[in-house]
């Protein structure tokens, strides 16, 4: 069975991490994003993907290839106007002649459930979605359904009918493109999948699958770190690289081939230790921590449940919890992150004008690429620093901070 991955969008609510990287490739548990899905659907049987790009399509196309590396067949499809979900889809017509697996690119998958829903397409030899719960549907597209079946999908309804929502994860037949050339505007002015499937539901029937492994929609950057901790309690442990007498790896650690763990070093599993990355002495590395490529944490530095993206260094006596670090950035020495609030309520941020509460008790802070920070300088919970900005020593860094900004 082959599968479409809509993977076209600039990810704008993910800024600033995909100011310079596209979303497909943010890190997540040791590599990017858009290689656990292929790992999911490989696992259900997949081999050839049409991989739908538009934004910085290039750096994920020199990323991925042809996808031989992977086991994979990768066809490139380009997506210039972003015009709805149905549009999207409809730019895998004539290379669909089969049924096929369709995954939004931006949502936790499990091979548990790829499995599932091809069992529930070959038993019942219809159309199928893939549903979950969720505690706020009205944010989502709320799904009706009756044995099984689909009567209609709401699209972000005040008063939701259910708790159940639009997975991002669908089985289709080449009949859908018919259907999706039936497919009117939305109100939002879109083409929207959805409203092709309630079409469908009406006279095909379309099969409606329950996730019950954990799924998240990675819509804002601290959902990245949720999606880090669902992906790392998966992770199982290897040791390919340099561990020194004296350091100390418990539970499940990666190490990769050209990493280096020296002496006086903890690291507490689940932890993920790119190639090239240089860690300690003398440092703790607590769980939900993955460190991307030719990544350097030093002496007396305690990084917990963080992502710290490629080239970055957080070297001498600092804290890092709860956070993503971008590319390429530096943390001087004594620099440390807040990740709680003194009332213990959840972090907020600020975005687009707006406060926004994360869902979160602790949340550090969100980095853009190329940030340096000078010694002793604060950083307190829930801020934002997007790319190219330095904050000075000894100062405070809090709220949102734009692009190139100096404090000090």
């Amino acid at each position: 069975m082959k599968a479409l991955v809509l993977a076209a969008g600039e990810g704008t609510r993910l800024r600033p991490l995909t100011s310079n990287v596209p979303k497909p490739l943010l890190l997540v548990a040791g590599k990017p994003f858009l290689s656990h899905i292929f790992g999911a659907l490989q696992a259900g049987g997949v081999r050839e993907v049409a991989l739908l790009v538009g934004w910085k399509a290039n750096r994920i196309k020199e990323f991925y290839g042809d996808g031989s590396e992977l086991g994979l067949k990768i066809t490139y499809l380009e997506q210039r106007e972003r015009m709805g979900t149905a549009d999207a889809v409809g730019h895998a017509e004539g290379f669909m002649d089969e049924p096929f697996f369709c995954v939004n690119g931006d949502v936790v998958i499990s091979e548990l459930d790829v499995k599932e829903m091809r069992s529930l397409f070959e038993a019942k030899d219809r159309m199928v979605m893939g549903a979950v719960t969720v505690p706020n549907p009205s944010a989502f597209g709320v799904i009706e359904e009756r044995e099984g079946k689909l009567v209609r999908i709401l699209e972000k309804p005040k008063q939701p009918p259910s708790d159940l929502i639009n997975a991002g994860m669908f089985v289709f037949t080449p009949e859908i493109f018919q259907e999706i050339r039936r497919t009117g505007k939305s109100p939002r002015g879109e083409y929207e999948i959805t409203d092709t499937l309630t079409s469908l539901a009406r006279s095909e029937g379309v099969m409606v699958h329950r996730i019950a492994t954990e799924w998240i929609d990675v819509g804002r950057p601290w959902d990245l770190l949720k999606a880090n901790e669902i992906f790392m309690s998966r992770l199982v442990g290897r040791v390919e690289g340099e561990v020194e007498p004296g350091a100390m790896l418990k539970g499940n650690v990666v190490v990769e081939k050209g990493a280096l763990v020296r002496s006086g070093s903890y690291v507490l599993g689940p932890a993920y230790i790119s190639k090239g990355c240089e860690v300690g002495p003398n440092c703790y590395i607590r769980g939900g921590t993955c460190l991307g490529p030719n990544v350097k944490v030093g002496a007396s530095v305690e990084v917990k449940n963080s992502i710290i993206m490629a080239g970055s260094h957080v070297p001498h006596h600092n804290y890092v919890g709860d956070s993503i670090i971008g590319e390429r950035c530096n943390l001087g020495a004594g620099t440390k992150v807040a990740n709680l609030r003194f009332d213990d309520k959840n972090v907020k941020v600020s975005s687009g004008g707006k406060v926004i509460d994360t869902g979160r008790r602790k949340l550090g802070v969100i980095m853009g690429d190329n940030v340096k920070t000078g010694i002793n300088s604060m950083i307190d919970a829930g801020t934002i620093i997007w790319e190219d900005s330095f904050i000075g020593p000894g100062a405070m860094a809090k709220g949102t901070i734009g692009p190139g900004s100096r404090v000090y």
